[in-house]
């Protein structure tokens, strides 16, 4: 079975305040990177650019291959432990994103890992990178011209999902 590594960020300047997130693609044998994810998000917290970071990195790797295995890696304890079930869903909006992001991973074909911020340097590089220019990005790298990773059906509400 392939593998996909998903590394994710968000963030936001101010808790809420002006947010983006970022996302990578890697194929897990060889670490090349397959696609990158970034999108504005306008006034939001951390925590709702985190998991949009999430669901984007998670929608990329299945657009990708539908049938690959995601090792996902994110540097927000809380996301962590809710998308393991080890901690409740308590705020409204998180409930929401959560069910999001639970809905693209419905099959279970994924793992959970935190790493620590500084292994997670490209994914923070383009959430900064999407705060800074206030905009969105779909970038891939080599390999990546999947015809199922097109531009169409990604973007909602100003941000890429």
């Amino acid at each position: 079975m392939r593998v996909l590594v998903v590394e994710a960020d968000g963030g936001s300047r101010g808790n809420p305040g002006p947010a983006g997130y970022g996302a990578l693609v890697l194929d897990g044998a060889t670490g090349e990177v397959l696609a990158e994810r970034a999108g504005y998000l306008g006034i939001a917290t951390n925590n709702v650019a985190e998991y949009r970071g999430l669901i984007a990195g998670l929608r990329a790797a299945l657009a990708i291959d539908p049938k690959a295995y995601l090792d996902v890696r994110l540097d927000s304890r809380l996301l962590i432990h809710q998308m393991k079930g080890e901690w409740k869903v308590r705020h409204v909006d998180m409930k929401a994103l959560h069910g999001e992001a639970s809905e693209v991973i419905r099959d279970g074909r994924a793992t959970f890992t935190w790493a620590p911020r500084a292994e997670n340097s490209r994914a923070d590089a383009l959430a900064n990178e999407a705060m800074d220019s206030r905009s969105e990005s779909i970038r891939r790298g080599l390999g990546a011209d999947n015809p199922s990773d097109s531009d169409e059906g990604v973007r909602d509400g100003g941000a890429l999902f």
